[in-house]
């Protein structure tokens, strides 16, 4: 097996920054009270800014396909190795444009690349490091000298009003149901990929990739995060078992939401995770020089680090590395958004540990990967 190595970073967001009080005009508003809901919840995540790939009106030129191919673009424009050494492209989104086909046939068409294989991953945020990984066990087994891996999200054209009003989930005061308002005033839209070579820049850094741990607990927990069905007091009902699409768009099956009390029962499952990987030698909490986790807001940072404090397993705030105050939570593309932002920094120097932590509320799934910076500063 080769050793594989992230050579590249790079992302896309769409517009200028959108700061808390212009969300609306972006969104729309549903209700006053919905609105007085959406500040609420601003005080829980703290995010402070954001981008969207839709207009005031709600019109858009985007699509999640064409924002990956941008931040695509701009990693084969910076790479030193040529287009046609690329041989395999993995994608990760939570929803994609079509039913189909698959993403990464649509990134692929777009990004100008030539015949390649290419890989689909589809889950919520988790789907990210499933990318990852496919991308870095091609490079390994070498099947491919150079991959590239992909996240995007545009999750701001499900949250205009017209995808609410007339349908179960709105109350008589305009309200949502208080996961949907969550969701709809924190998830936002961007694209970055990592390119994944066998062998190390030429020149300036590159993250050398020890491991990657990815597991799914869905056969603890009922579906978390959902989108495509109706909830009902038996269960959840696929769209396509609504008897018309009107049926199912009435009842709600094509909005996001969210299980919050599933979501908390999670949290021990992942930190289990991280204490499974302690105890396997596989990482040292006190030897992370830069932990990059991707959670949803502020107010799960704050029981997460209540949690690995009190079982011992704390990695120091300060080594905490996150931009979601100002680049909002961008689902399946967070983590990639997160090592380009960590890359360009400066503070990221050979010999250095990065963890990289990927929670998924999905059905629940817990994702890591340790890598370690190597090269020369450029």
């Amino acid at each position: 097996m080769h050793s594989v190595f992230v050579t590249g970073t790079g992302q896309f967001l769409p517009g200028d920054p959108i700061g808390n009080e212009a969300m609306v005009d972006y969104i729309g508003c549903l209700s006053p009270a919905a609105e007085r809901l959406g500040r609420l919840t601003l005080r829980q995540n703290r995010i402070k800014s954001r981008h969207y790939a839709i207009r005031p009106d709600g019109s858009s030129d985007w699509t999640v396909a064409a924002l990956a191919a941008q931040a695509v673009q701009g990693l084969v424009r910076d790479a030193e190795v040529e287009a046609r050494e690329i041989g395999f492209l993995a994608t990760a989104t939570t929803q994609n444009d079509l039913l189909v086909p698959g993403m990464a046939s649509q990134v692929h068409a777009l990004s100008g690349l030539p015949p390649m294989e290419i890989a689909s991953l589809q889950s919520v945020c988790a789907s990210s490091m499933m990318a990852l990984k496919a991308a870095a066990l091609q490079v390994a087994a070498g099947e491919h000298r150079a991959a590239i891996a992909a996240g995007a999200e545009f999750s701001s054209r499900y949250f205009r009003p017209g995808h609410y009003l007339g349908t179960a989930t709105m109350a008589e005061d305009g309200t949502l149901p208080g996961d949907a308002e969550f969701l709809r005033w924190t998830l936002s839209d961007g694209a970055a990929g990592l390119l994944i070579e066998d062998r190390p820049a030429a020149y300036g850094l590159s993250l050398k990739v020890d491991w990657i741990s990815l597991r799914s607990f869905a056969d603890r927990f009922q579906p978390c995060m959902t989108g495509g069905a109706v909830r009902t007091e038996d269960g959840l009902k696929p769209w396509s078992q609504c008897g018309s699409i009107a049926a199912a768009a009435v009842g709600g099956a094509f909005q996001l939401r969210q299980d919050v009390e599933a979501l908390h029962r999670m949290l021990p499952v992942w930190l289990g995770e991280f204490m499974r990987l302690v105890d396997e030698g596989k990482l040292d909490p006190l030897g992370v020089d830069h932990f990059l986790c991707h959670f949803s807001a502020h107010s799960l940072r704050e029981e997460m680090v209540r949690l690995a404090t009190k079982a011992g397993c704390m990695i120091p705030e300060e080594r905490w590395f996150t931009n979601i105050y100002d680049k909002g939570n961008v689902g399946a593309a967070s983590i990639f958004l997160l090592l380009d932002d960590l890359m360009r920094s400066g503070r990221a120097k050979p010999g250095q540990r990065v963890l990289l932590a990927v929670p998924e509320s999905g059905q629940c799934i817990m994702a890591y990967a340790m890598l370690t910076v190597v090269g020369e500063e450029a």
